[in-house]
């Protein structure tokens, strides 16, 4: 074990300077905004739909009758602004940077909405990305939110490590998929949670099952699921199973995904 440096931020240790740090490492909000709760989705891997589920518990929530923002902290794979069909510049009061908003009035802050091109390369090393996402807490003019989900990057590297140091998240939701490694992986988040003092709301497992459309019978894809066995193992009493649906990834492509009707996820009630 490496001597103690006594700086938090580049370490993931739980210890005593850490509990007694942690309250002063918090940054505060831009003045006039205001956030009831703060959820990060997160994966142990990428590609399994990370950016899918933060966007559906978000309109969920908006449904709801909640007021909703959505912080896209996957710097370098930003994909929340086309699920949501929000392109364009970000316009500013004269002090702070505002928030977009989608067709059903979910606010948003992604990086894609500054760059010139959304196609543009975000060639930068963790410390400068892991700063962006804290400007996007402290230099945006959120307003009044009942809810802010963030959309993380995947594993547990520099900017996992900084939203969890820094910002206040009430707690985790951890998406997966079905395949051997899927045991490893949530332990990986799930040991992140605990280092971090986060409580992990809950499970889900994307790319679950097929279903005919024709006979909607459910075909396993890649095996039987084994996501209830690992999250008893860890404890999580939420599990949400999401099939493949190519429905839901053209919404996705066309910026629709607001106008899905449906009830996926409708169980994994975070809020």
């Amino acid at each position: 074990m490496s001597e103690c440096t006594h700086d938090c931020s580049t370490c993931s240790a739980n210890c005593s300077s850490r509990e007694k740090s942690k309250e002063s490492m918090i940054e505060k909000l831009r003045e006039g905004s205001k956030i009831g709760k703060v959820i990060a989705v997160v994966s142990g891997k990428g590609g399994v739909g990370k950016s899918l589920v933060t966007s559906l518990l978000a309109i969920n929530a908006q449904r709801s009758g909640k007021k909703v923002c959505v912080l896209d902290a996957d710097i370098t794979g930003p994909s929340i602004p086309r699920i949501f069909g929000v392109n364009g510049g970000v316009l500013s009061d004269g002090e702070a940077m505002l928030p977009p908003e989608s067709k059903t009035g979910i606010k948003i802050m992604s990086l894609n909405l500054l760059l010139p091109n959304e196609s543009d390369p975000v060639a930068w090393r963790g410390p400068v990305i892991a700063g962006c996402v804290k400007q996007f807490w402290t230099d945006v003019n959120w307003g009044e939110n009942d809810v802010m989900f963030i959309d993380m990057p995947p594993g547990t590297g520099d900017v996992p490590l900084t939203v969890f140091q820094s910002l206040p998240v009430d707690g985790m939701v951890i998406v997966t998929s079905p395949q051997d490694l899927v045991s490893m992986i949530v332990g990986k988040a799930v040991r992140m949670a605990e280092l971090m003092n986060i409580p992990i709301l809950g499970l889900v497992e994307n790319y679950s099952y097929f279903e005919c459309p024709d006979c909607n019978k459910k075909h396993y894809i890649y095996g039987e699921s084994s996501v209830d066995a690992v999250a008893e193992a860890h404890g999580i009493a939420r599990v949400a199973k999401m099939p493949i649906n190519p429905k839901l990834a053209s919404l996705c492509d066309k910026g629709e995904l607001e106008s899905y009707e449906g009830s996926l996820l409708s169980e994994m009630d975070v809020l």
